[in-house]
């Protein structure tokens, strides 16, 4: 027997599909920029790597996980529930770790523009996956309408964080361009 919320999610299988390939996707294609870019030299350090880089390959992997979750064959909502709780706060405490080593890193002084990127718009999608999962058994519809915008709005996070870093490596590799800008 099919209970209501596993009949919820059939519904999400294909939108799920998208997210989820796209966040591959673009994982993927992170790491071929890496390797593009690693003969360049670049104004940075571990330190800004992990505070701008990594967090943005880990919101992609974050929308491919949790695509993954919402398109497992659950035999109901507790397990979701579970995974998605988990994963949120995983993906809190990552941003917080993310946060703490930009502050802390001295190869690039962050604007307004890149604390929102790169920190409140992912806490923001990271507390509603969270907010989700713990309402998910009062208005399940409701709940997993917030877990994909989440889910969305991560890889759209990645993407901007994303470009923001390969044009500031590339700006700051040609000084024709650094005048410019």
């Amino acid at each position: 027997m099919v209970d209501a919320a596993t009949s919820v999610l059939s519904g999400w299988e294909s939108f799920y599909v998208v997210v989820g390939s796209s966040g591959a996707a673009l994982i993927g294609l992170q790491f071929v920029v890496i390797v593009l870019i690693a003969d360049l030299h670049t104004e940075g350090s571990g330190d800004s790597i992990a505070a701008f880089g990594t967090p943005t390959v880990m919101h992609f992997a974050s929308a491919l996980a949790i695509s993954a979750v919402m398109s497992a064959p659950w035999g109901g909502l507790t397990g979701v529930r579970t995974a998605l709780g988990l994963a949120a706060l995983a993906g809190i405490w990552f941003v917080v770790r993310a946060l703490i080593r930009a502050r802390r890193q001295q190869a690039y002084k962050p604007v307004l523009e890149d604390w929102i990127w790169h920190t409140l718009l992912p806490l923001v999608a990271y507390s509603m996956i969270l907010i989700a999962s713990l309402f998910a058994g009062l208005h399940t519809q409701g709940a997993f309408f917030t877990v994909a915008t989440a889910a969305l709005g991560l890889l759209f996070i990645g993407i901007h964080n994303a470009w923001d870093t390969v044009v500031w490596i590339v700006i700051n590799n040609k000084p024709e361009l650094r005048d410019r800008h």
